[in-house]
């Protein structure tokens, strides 16, 4: 392997589109089964997967023989696809060079799974292996894994979190990737939150009950990857196991594009992202209005967070109804409209601050005809004095408006004031909903969210 494992990884995911992560687990009797079984594998699926991740145990249980059929699995890998070795190695330093030594020299597999019980020296030795990559367990997909990993540390943390956060400084997202289960999907997003430039390996969707639309929403990177779904039985047992991974790539690219479009309350997972990325802040804050807030919400910041603001375009599409056109509100509304346009592919127009002072002096930017429908999208509302300004210009412009979409209702009155103008109120949440949540995650403490209440009058 000439190109790093990580830098391979990322080339491949860019190729093909895909996060699978497709296992090589023979449950067979003989090595040449195991042998035949792999390669069939692989050369049905490769054109359309980012990486191969033979299960070594299964090889190993055929004896020196299975060991030699696993050598020829992984050479039967084409060059250009990542190989990653299920081993979940984990001993001290010395034992721990003889392991890397036979996965990465004797094997010739790319990167390894490992466990990091016996703390950074047992590491280390794989990581010492130029271009090669290790992941290391964290949250394990098996019921299991909430004896020791989920219990609280003194800092009110479980373990896997503490475990995710000191791995994460023994390498950067170059070296080391981190094995969250999909079967917790709050544990991938807490991963995700301390690790946001690591890989995550999340395995336990399919068989093992994890949710694919959870996993995606919690797990992948602000730059759409970032994360690696492991199937092995759905594929193997698949009559056609090309169909097979054609049928998941579609599911998983589904999943990225439509997560949160189903209409229901928001997960608390969106309410915790916000917060995490700074949208959403505690203290003492002036508004517009003059009035002073113990809560103030930015969603400007959603700019610089991609994979949040796709989340977030999808939660309004339920809410938009019927219309031929999205009309964003400046300015703040201006990115998530786009992004809702991009998403529902409705044609987007805006109202200019300004009038044009030359060309077309148009008002209303965007192709539209007279009767055009069009549904104002907007961040928050508040005494919902944007959206009014807006609906001024888009209906003299000719377009008809009824409704607004917003992320967040602050009930400040916004609801009753676009009412009396003909114009019903749509969110994808209340502020109180908000607060709730994140008090129902540990993110804010109980005190904080009283402030908020009084301040409400909840």
């Amino acid at each position: 392997m000439t190109t790093p494992f990580f830098h391979q990884l990322a080339e491949r995911v860019t190729a093909t589109g895909s996060l699978l992560c497709v296992g090589l687990d023979p449950r067979v009797e003989t090595p040449r089964q195991a042998l035949d079984h792999c390669k069939a594998i692989i050369a049905a699926t490769a054109p359309q997967i980012a990486v191969f991740k033979p299960n070594s145990a299964f090889f190993e249980a055929l004896g020196s023989p299975g060991i030699e059929a696993l050598v020829e699995v992984i050479a039967a890998v084409p060059e250009e696809i990542p190989v990653l070795l299920d081993a979940k190695r984990g001993d001290i330093s010395s034992t721990a060079a003889a392991y890397a030594t036979a996965v990465f020299d004797r094997l010739g597999a790319g990167a390894v799974t490992v466990s990091p019980y016996l703390g950074r020296d047992s590491i280390e030795p794989f990581l010492e292996h130029e271009g090669r990559g290790v992941f290391v367990l964290c949250r394990t997909s098996n019921p299991g894994g909430r004896d020791l990993q989920e219990k609280e540390l003194g800092s009110g943390e479980p373990v896997y979190v503490e475990v995710a956060r000191i791995a994460a400084g023994w390498a950067g997202a170059d070296r080391l990737g981190l094995v969250v289960g999909a079967t917790v999907p709050d544990a991938v997003a807490r991963v995700r939150s301390v690790a946001p430039d690591h890989w995550i390996l999340a395995p336990g969707v399919g068989a093992q009950g994890g949710s694919l639309e959870e996993t995606v929403a919690a797990g992948l990177r602000e730059d759409g990857a970032g994360l690696l779904l492991p199937v092995s039985r759905s594929v193997a047992a698949a009559s056609d196991p090309a169909v097979a991974v054609a049928d998941l790539n579609a599911a998983v690219g589904q999943a990225g594009r439509t997560v949160s479009r189903t209409g229901a309350a928001p997960e608390t997972s969106l309410a915790v992202e916000l917060f995490d990325a700074g949208c959403v802040r505690l203290g003492d804050f002036e508004l517009k209005s003059g009035t002073r807030s113990p809560i103030y919400l930015d969603l400007r910041t959603l700019a610089g967070h991609p994979r949040l603001l796709r989340r977030i375009a999808a939660c309004y599409i339920p809410l938009l109804g019927e219309s031929d056109r999205i009309a964003g509100v400046p300015l703040a509304g201006l990115p998530i409209a786009t992004a809702v346009s991009l998403e529902s592919e409705i044609p987007l127009v805006y109202p200019r601050p300004e009038a044009k002072a030359h060309g077309t002096r148009s008002t209303v930017e965007g192709p539209f005809s007279t009767g055009d429908s069009v549904v104002a999208v907007d961040d928050v509302a508040t005494s919902g004095v944007s959206v009014l300004e807006a609906a001024a210009q888009l209906r003299d412009a000719g377009l008809v408006l009824e409704a607004a979409v917003v992320l967040i209702d602050r009930q400040g009155g916004a609801g009753a004031a676009l009412e009396k103008e003909g114009i019903e109120l749509r969110a994808v949440m209340s502020l109180i909903d908000m607060v709730g949540l994140l008090l129902e995650a540990d993110r804010i403490s109980d005190s904080e969210a009283a402030r908020v209440y009084e301040f409400l009058g909840a």
